[in-house]
C-alpha cells in the first residue's frame, strides 16, 4: 500500500470537483494513505478563442496531466471520459471508469423553456460539433455559434445575453450543484450524447499494476461496458472532436443498446444506426456499428471532414 497518492487534474471548478470526488472515495477506502491533488493548466484551457476542432481536439486537456504521470509528479489523473482520446498513448492505461452521472445534454436558458420555444434567429451556444450538427439538422431556423470556456464562463456569457440559450452536459451542471440552471434535459433521440459523456476515468501509467488494483473498487462494470462500446465505435470511425459524431450505450434487462451517428457539421447529412447485444460484447458491437454507419455513407462525410481539417489552425 503506497503511503501517498497524488491526483493530477485540470484546475477548472468541474475538474477539481471530479478530482476531489475521487480523492474522498480513495480516502475512505485507504485511510492510511495520504491522497493529494496536483492542479494543472492545460493547453486546452489556455486557448479559448478557437474551437477545439481547429486546435487538436480534446486531447489537449490531458497531455500535461499525462506528462506529470510520466515524470512521477502524479500517480493518477482524473478525466471526463468524453475528453479522453480514443487511442491511449503507449505506456498509459485506464485503471477504472466510475459510475456514470446523467449522460444527457442540458438546455440552459434564462428566457425559454425548450429548444422548441426559441424564436427563429435565436443564437444558441455550444462547444461541440456533435451538438451543432444535431441542432442544425433539427432546428435550421436557429443560429448556432461557438462557446468555449469552463462551465461558469459559459453561464456568464448566457447571463450577459450573448446567447438566447446554451447547451451543456447535464453531468457537469449537476456535479457543480447547478442543476437549477437546467431548463430542460434533452433526450438521446433529440441530442445523442458524446462518447463517454457523464463518466469519469482514472488514468495511470501502464507499469503501475499496484495502482490499477487499488482503483478497482471505483470501477463500475455497467458504465465501463457502455463506454467501451461507445469508444470502440468512435475509434473505428477515427472519432475526435473534429468529427461530428455521437455514441451512446445503455443497458436494460441485461441487453446493451448502442446508438451512433455521423453527420456533416451543417447537419445537412446525418447517418445513424443502432445495435443491441450482450453487455460483455460491447467492443465488438461498437466496431460493427461503425461498419454499419460506413456502409450507409459515413466514410464520405469523414473524408470530407479530413480534407477540411488539414486547413484548420494549429498551435505548437
Amino acid at each position: 500500500m503506497p503511503t501517498k497518492i497524488v491526483i493530477a487534474t485540470r484546475e477548472s471548478a468541474l475538474a477539481l470537483w471530479q478530482a476531489n470526488f475521487i480523492r474522498q472515495w480513495l480516502t475512505e477506502l485507504y485511510p492510511q494513505t495520504e491522497i493529494s491533488i496536483l492542479g494543472m493548466t492545460t493547453r486546452g484551457d489556455q486557448i479559448l478563442d478557437t474551437s477545439l476542432s481547429k486546435i487538436g481536439g480534446k486531447g489537449l486537456f490531458i497531455k500535461e496531466l499525462e506528462q506529470a504521470l510520466e515524470e512521477g509528479r502524479a500517480d493518477i489523473a482524473v478525466h471526463s471520459m468524453k475528453d479522453v482520446p480514443m487511442h491511449m498513448p503507449p505506456g498509459f492505461a485506464l485503471a477504472a471508469i466510475g459510475e456514470r452521472e446523467d449522460p444527457r445534454d442540458a438546455f440552459v436558458s434564462n428566457r425559454y423553456a425548450s429548444l422548441d420555444a426559441l424564436p427563429a434567429g435565436s443564437v444558441v451556444g455550444t462547444s461541440s460539433l456533435r451538438r451543432e450538427s444535431q441542432l442544425r439538422a433539427r432546428f435550421p431556423h436557429l443560429q448556432v455559434q461557438p462557446l468555449r470556456g469552463n462551465v461558469q464562463t459559459r453561464l456568464r456569457k448566457l447571463d450577459e445575453d450573448q446567447y438566447a440559450a446554451i447547451i451543456l452536459a447535464a453531468a457537469g451542471l449537476k456535479r457543480l450543484g447547478l442543476a437549477g440552471r437546467i431548463a430542460a434535459l434533452l433526450s438521446a433521440e433529440l441530442s445523442l450524447p458524446a462518447v463517454g459523456q457523464g463518466a469519469l476515468g482514472i488514468e495511470c501509467r501502464a507499469d503501475r499494476p499496484d495502482l490499477i488494483k487499488l482503483m478497482q473498487p471505483l470501477h463500475h462494470l455497467e458504465t465501463a461496458q457502455c463506454v467501451e462500446a461507445e469508444r470502440a465505435m468512435s475509434r473505428a470511425l477515427g472519432g475526435s472532436c473534429q468529427v461530428p459524431l455521437g455514441g451512446f450505450a445503455e443497458i436494460a434487462d441485461g441487453v446493451l443498446r448502442l446508438r451512433g451517428f455521423v453527420a456533416s457539421p451543417d447537419g445537412t447529412r446525418m447517418i445513424s444506426a443502432e445495435l443491441s447485444g450482450k453487455p460483455e460484447s460491447g467492443g465488438i458491437m461498437g466496431a460493427q456499428l461503425a461498419l454499419d454507419l460506413k456502409a450507409q455513407g459515413a466514410e464520405e462525410i469523414l473524408a470530407a471532414l479530413e480534407s477540411s481539417t488539414t486547413e484548420a489552425v494549429s498551435y505548437p
